[in-house]
């Protein structure tokens, strides 16, 4: 079923390009602003080994990365604090919710007037915009904790802290690793919108000014790099919470 399902996905992609080929070769889009897949393959290859796109690609991944493991820290942090204490969520929730459906672009103008223009604001959003999905997920893992658990915990006498350790977090894990996958989107997409607003260097930057000469070949070769970034990206994590979920198949 699995070798199945990724033949399908192979096919979708496959066609996906061939309409591409055809559209770009039969000039149903103007080339400024279709190229022909093999003319983005040259830019993405001349790019990389003889361009700035290698240092852009780096540029961007390291700010995906440093955004996003920010915001698994503080989304996990907190959202043990406040799964943990139902009293806490009765005060906290409305809040959260009311925070939580802003967009990350819209808090740029407010990043961009306490960081300026500047890397660290581009962090500060892209963690910021990142952190919602751990922290929800984390809530609702914490939240849902089995009363019997929560029964043996006061029975053995576990501190707060032993809770969290011992039982919480094993519990929660599932929530808690979905919404990092998610998170890691969230992170790659704050990053290149950060980039374009604030002239900082990564694929955002590059796609950008690409778009603003008309270099149609360089921008689609920059949309593929990102493409790319996130389903690795996403695979990866795929992967790791394979692996680290493993004893609940047992």
């Amino acid at each position: 079923m699995k070798t199945r399902a990724s033949a399908e996905s192979l096919a979708m992609l496959l066609a996906l390009i061939t309409l591409w080929w055809a559209a770009s070769h039969a000039q149903w889009v103007s080339k400024v602003f279709l190229p022909t897949p093999e003319a983005t393959w040259a830019s993405l290859v001349e790019g990389l080994q003889q361009g700035d796109l290698f240092k852009f690609t780096l540029g961007t991944v390291w700010r995906m990365l440093l955004g996003w493991g920010l915001a698994c820290a503080l989304g996990v942090a907190l959202g043990a604090l406040i799964g943990i204490s139902a009293t806490a969520r009765a005060w906290i929730q409305p809040t959260l919710e009311f925070i939580r459906p802003l967009p990350a672009s819209a808090v740029m103008p407010l990043a961009i007037s306490i960081f300026g223009l500047s890397p660290s604001m581009v962090l500060a959003v892209v963690a910021f915009g990142a952190m919602w999905p751990v922290l929800l997920a984390t809530v609702h893992g914490f939240a849902h904790v089995h009363v019997r658990l929560t029964e043996v915990a006061q029975a053995l006498g576990l501190s707060r802290l032993a809770f969290v350790t011992q039982i919480g977090l094993p519990n929660a894990l599932p929530d808690i690793l979905s919404g990092m996958r998610l998170s890691m989107t969230v992170a790659l997409i704050v990053a290149v919108v950060g980039e374009m607003l604030a002239s900082q260097t990564g694929l955002g930057q590059a796609i950008l000014l690409a778009a603003r000469s008309f270099r149609a070949s360089e921008l689609f070769a920059g949309i593929v790099l990102l493409g790319g970034i996130g389903f690795v990206s996403n695979a990866l994590l795929a992967l790791a919470e394979h692996r680290l979920l493993k004893y609940q198949r047992h």
